[in-house]
């Protein structure tokens, strides 16, 4: 592999989408402030990035659908359009919350709904709002709000290949010495991931619940997700490395490390992958 800058100067990098030229778009978010939360457009590799969006709390998902650029945000899900080069000529929340707690990663599934992965509102709560640790999914209009998948405390990374939506899971952080790794996952609809009950021990909590494809680190806050080479990659932002998980399952291998907290991830239209550093505002360009 061989690593390259593709970009600098957005820290606090949280998502990665291209629209229909190839061009890249970034979300940025705070950990718990937000003034300088927006949306950037980089035009090319080598490009500066040009903040395009600002006024915005908590965006950590963005994808484009035809000519709108949809964001997850801590508010909800806004549409964007009338894009004049350097500002969108309209702003509109589409969906509300869904819950209070915090809203993902946002991605376009085969059938033309959006799925977007929410946040349980605590660690290991056994009640929590409607739609929280779930992954739901909605028209491009907002309506038909429907859960997808249930039990995951706080499902991160989102992407589908070959139909199949792969996850990151962030698992409990209050087990001491039994924490578990946090997870990648295939997730099918109408599945219940069994938190907070169930973490991987086994027994009786976990019966019925699905095994994940691959187990990260403890403690990784795992966040983006893209499928490259033959795998299944997931950034791990408190490891600051990148992790490889066969497609089909099994080990999980550094594939990417000496990083500060790396968290979106994305596929270049040509075929490489970019790993966006959150720490240090660079935007690493990775080719086989």
């Amino acid at each position: 592999m061989k690593a390259t800058v593709y970009a600098r100067g957005i820290p606090q990098m949280s998502a990665f989408t291209f629209d229909s030229r190839g061009r890249l778009w970034v979300t940025r978010s705070g950990s718990s402030q937000h003034r300088s939360d927006g949306v950037y457009l980089v035009s090319r590799d080598g490009a500066k990035p040009v903040k395009v969006v600002s006024s915005i709390r908590g965006p950590l998902g963005l994808v484009w659908v035809g000519r709108s650029l949809y964001v997850s945000t801590l508010d909800g899900v806004y549409r964007f359009t009338g894009f004049t080069g350097d500002r969108f000529r309209q702003r509109t929340l589409i969906l509300k919350g869904p819950a209070a707690a915090e809203n993902n990663n946002l991605v376009l599934a085969p059938n033309g709904r959006l799925v977007l992965g929410v946040s349980a509102n605590c660690d290991h709560c056994t009640s929590s709002p409607r739609y929280s640790a779930d992954i739901v999914s909605f028209r491009t209009d907002g309506s038909d709000l429907r859960v997808l998948a249930t039990g995951i405390r706080a499902p991160y990374g989102l992407a589908y290949h070959h139909g199949a939506l792969y996850v990151s899971m962030n698992q409990r952080d209050d087990l001491g010495a039994k924490t578990p790794g946090d997870w990648v996952a295939v997730v099918k609809p109408g599945q219940d991931w069994g938190f907070p009950a169930c973490y991987g021990q086994g027994g009786v909590a976990c019966e019925g619940v699905p095994a994940p494809l691959g187990v990260l680190d403890p403690h990784a806050a795992a966040g983006g997700l893209a499928i490259f080479d033959g795998a299944v990659l997931t950034a791990e932002w408190a490891r600051g490395r990148v992790m490889s998980v066969p497609l089909g399952g099994g080990g999980a291998a550094p594939m990417l490390t000496g990083l500060s907290h790396p968290l979106p991830l994305a596929v270049t239209p040509n075929g490489a992958l970019l790993v966006g550093d959150w720490g240090t505002g660079v935007v690493y360009r990775v080719t086989a």
